[in-house]
């Protein structure tokens, strides 16, 4: 017997669900969130959920925001549960539900409109985004916010109503400092570096097209402050509302399974307040780049290391490729060699003790976290997580044999076969582009590091071109087998 989620069974939910300790009709909305996907409400919202249970913040409350119609899907089955989430945690000896309730409204994606009218309330004072690495409109090679792209072109022609979550920040921003309102601060919650900087880059960009005057004021009036998120968090599928109905006798549209761990570092800079979120977990710091660099590298590094060479192997689940001696070996040779001695250290942390935690993080078996959504959209990732890893060896004189077998695992990956000869149905924004170019690469490897966007400097470098072309030649002369056991064996 299962009940399904929402808000008129809260108070009979089953006895091994959590629910929330506040009354939902009181609480006010302070946060529109864009990209209300599921890291965000494994994440930001079980941290305000925490906070509302102990009785505090409750003018916090979360209304949802998007600009794609694909959003819509997401909205429509949370309205169908009052907005409520079931966020169920797992690893291997424990599992355990709570509902959330801390987003009281989701504003329909693309209503531009709507949500600068929203944006413009005094009341919100938080801006926050989970919009994707690819959400930034970031050049890959230069790392910067790249003002030609055409969607941000068209948000900056005179009376243009905005399609872009950069072009409604900034509609909403020019409402408030028209009506003399306190500007909101933009905080982002995706995994970039320096994600703040980056934001802020965005929206200033996009303002300088518009109206100088207007990129000057949101230069020195908005706070962006810079963050370091971590929950592995994968996609719902049929199996993830299975285990929630079977296990816990509740059905929900769009439960979020998670991993029991969590973390948030995030710099004190809010322009309107903020709520008191270190009384649950969250660190506030001066300088979120040492905690943010650690995580990107041997955290995204790593989930970049183990992704590829699974994939070419047919593994489906990423606590199998854990299982498998050969990417585990991979993962952990090449983080101690190669991508562990290029991160500085970090405050109140033993870098080793956090590599442990992470290794034991991807072996959770629980967690049903997929190694085709590891290896989603390597062309925003890859410029992220592994080419400024390489970028710093080859500056410093240090090989780069592994990082260049780890490229050359993407390559092969992108040929769109595993070593089977099974189909790898496209997983990333430009994968024509990345497929045409795995094919030329066969033969002349040199071809991939010509993609100038996202390898640029590093992609010349005569030490990684040469690393790269062995790797590549390896995996097509021997598969991803061989040439890891060659690599761990030191003879690649």
């Amino acid at each position: 017997m299962t009940v399904k989620l929402s808000s008129s069974i809260l108070a009979k939910l089953p006895p091994e669900v959590a629910g929330p300790k506040y009354d939902r009709a009181t609480l006010k909305a302070g946060i529109v969130h864009f990209g209300v996907g599921n890291f965000h409400r494994s994440h930001q919202a079980v941290y305000l959920d925490d906070l509302f249970n102990a009785g505090v913040g409750h003018d916090w409350a979360l209304v949802g925001a998007g600009v794609f119609d694909g959003e819509k899907v997401g909205r429509g089955k949370l309205q169908e549960q009052d907005w409520l989430t079931t966020v169920v945690e797992q690893d291997s000896g424990h599992m355990s539900a709570r509902v959330t309730g801390v987003m009281i409204d989701f504003l329909m994606p693309g209503d531009a409109k709507a949500i600068i009218e929203r944006l413009a309330d005094p009341a919100i004072k938080i801006v926050s985004l989970t919009i994707t690495e690819g959400g930034y409109f970031i050049d890959p090679a230069s790392g910067v916010f790249n003002p030609t792209h055409p969607d941000i072109v068209a948000d900056a022609q005179p009376g243009a109503m905005p399609k872009t979550v950069f072009g409604i920040i900034l509609a909403g921003l020019l409402r408030r400092r028209d009506d003399g309102i306190v500007p909101f601060t933009i905080m982002s919650c995706d995994n970039i570096p320096h994600n703040g900087h980056v934001t802020a880059d965005g929206v200033i960009g996009l303002a300088r097209l518009i109206d100088e005057d207007l990129a000057t004021w949101v230069s020195e009036k908005v706070a962006f402050p810079n963050g370091m998120v971590d929950r592995i968090t994968p996609a719902t599928t049929d199996r993830e509302r299975g285990i929630l109905s079977s296990e816990f006798g509740l059905d929900d549209n769009w439960p979020v399974f998670c991993e029991p761990f969590k973390q948030w570092v995030l710099e004190d800079h809010f322009t309107g307040g903020r709520p008191p979120l270190e009384k649950v977990g969250v660190q506030f710091v001066s300088d979120v780049a040492p905690y943010e660099l650690m995580k990107i590298r041997i955290l995204n590094g790593g989930h970049a290391t183990i992704a590829y060479p699974a994939g070419l192997m047919d593994i489906h689940f990423v606590h199998e490729a854990m299982q498998e001696p050969l990417v585990r070996g991979f993962l952990d040779r090449l983080e101690h060699d190669e991508i562990i001695p290029t991160v500085p250290p970090v405050p109140d942390t033993v870098l080793e003790d956090y590599y442990q935690l992470i290794e034991h993080r991807f072996s959770n078996p629980k967690i049903g976290d997929t190694i085709r959504r590891l290896c989603l959209d390597g062309s925003n990732r890859q410029p992220k997580f592994i080419i400024p890893t390489i970028a710093d060896r080859l500056k410093a004189g240090k090989g780069v044999t592994g990082l260049a077998l780890e490229s050359a695992l993407w390559c092969r990956y992108c040929f769109g076969t595993t070593d089977s000869g099974a189909v790898i149905d496209p997983n990333d924004p430009g994968w024509d582009r990345l497929q045409t170019t795995a094919r030329a690469a066969k033969d002349a490897p040199a071809a991939w590091l010509a993609m100038e966007d996202i390898y640029g400097d590093v992609g010349r470098a005569a030490p990684f071109v040469e690393a790269f072309a062995n790797a590549l030649k390896a995996l097509w002369a021997d598969g991803a087998r061989t040439t890891l056991t060659r690599y761990l064996a030191g003879n690649l």
